[in-house]
């Protein structure tokens, strides 16, 4: 590792000052939107709870001499409801996250997470919040490769489905079950053994992320109930539930729930993700049965985020690889 050496980080320094006057920008907002800033701890009982995710665990060797599996999390996200279940009603945290298996110029297998939630709101007012973080960058436009997005532009609000059917020619609830009818209507190739939700997220990729975040941002939002374990469903359409992410240039920059706050639902959600990801790769860790023991004291209707601060700055500054905007990447 030699990042460290003048030559190399001199060539980082104006996007690492940037990265510094973006994230202080930031505290002053969320200090003016009366949020606190947290701590939470990084090891935990489970990593998360996404099915395509790998974690990195570790052993707690207690003073007894007893060890205990942890996990450095993938996302504050368990933590930060707990402390929404025990009275913090508007709070955020930049967090150090740590995803296993990923390496790319968007991915790094330790980066910054922004987390934030609202306790009595909406994921509205989240789409809000990121609209108005993304005018914080100070800048006339986001760039990624070739791209362009004006941060200070309202963004588009897409559904999946309208997305699905404007760039893949896809009706995509006709398709809801069947790989088959999915590779079909869109074009995509299936594999053996692809479940419907594997070709959607392969359909995503080839045909519809890239195109999203032109010029201005998008918000597209509306995900098949399915592809969100932590959300609730949209009231008056339940095949849908309240969540959404931003794209600019192309790139995913945050994923918002308006959260689920059924502690039975969660339950059966939970374990059915733990049984996808044991069928997909062979893992399963443990659920947080302090999580549930939260949500079962009550979670009040609530909304959050998670928004990518690397990608952010990365797209601010026009770097072109994710560790252009970190102090020392991991080696």
């Amino acid at each position: 590792m030699t990042e460290w050496r003048p030559d190399k980080l001199s060539r980082r320094l104006p996007h690492l000052a940037a990265r510094a006057r973006l994230q202080a920008e930031m505290r002053r907002w969320f200090a003016g939107e009366g949020f606190v800033e947290v701590e939470t701890p990084i090891l935990q009982v489970a990593p998360g709870a996404e099915v395509h995710l790998s974690g990195f665990a570790t052993e707690w060797e207690l003073p007894d001499g007893e060890e205990r599996e942890r996990w450095l999390h993938s996302s504050p996200e368990f933590a930060m409801k707990k402390l929404l279940a025990g009275g913090v009603p508007k709070l955020f945290q930049f967090a150090r996250v740590f995803r296993n298996a990923e390496g790319s110029a968007l991915h790094h297998p330790e980066f910054t997470m922004l987390e934030w939630y609202r306790a009595g709101a909406g994921y509205e007012t989240i789409m809000a919040d990121c609209a108005a973080l993304l005018a914080l960058t100070g800048v006339a436009e986001l760039r990624w490769q070739e791209h362009r997005c004006d941060p200070r532009a309202e963004p588009e609000r897409l559904t999946v489905a309208e997305a699905f059917h404007r760039h893949a020619d896809v009706d995509l609830f006709a398709t809801v079950g069947s790989a088959e009818r999915l590779s079909h209507a869109s074009g995509v190739a299936t594999h053996d053994g692809d479940s419907w939700d594997d070709v959607f997220f392969r359909v995503m990729f080839e045909k519809i992320e890239k195109r999203l975040g032109m010029g201005r941002p998008t918000i597209l939002c509306e995900y098949p109930i399915a592809m969100a374990a932590l959300a609730r469903a949209k009231p008056g359409d339940p095949r849908v539930a309240e969540r959404f992410e931003l794209y600019a240039c192309g790139v995913e920059l945050a994923n918002a729930f308006g959260e689920l706050t059924d502690p039975g639902i969660q339950r059966t959600r939970l374990a059915a993700d733990m049984d996808e990801k044991e069928r997909l790769y062979g893992l399963r860790w443990p659920v947080d049965d302090d999580f549930l023991a939260a949500l079962d004291h009550g979670l009040p209707d609530c909304a959050g985020v998670a928004l990518g601060f690397d990608r952010l700055v990365m797209l601010a500054t026009g770097a072109s690889h994710i560790e252009d905007v970190l102090w020392l990447p991991v080696r």
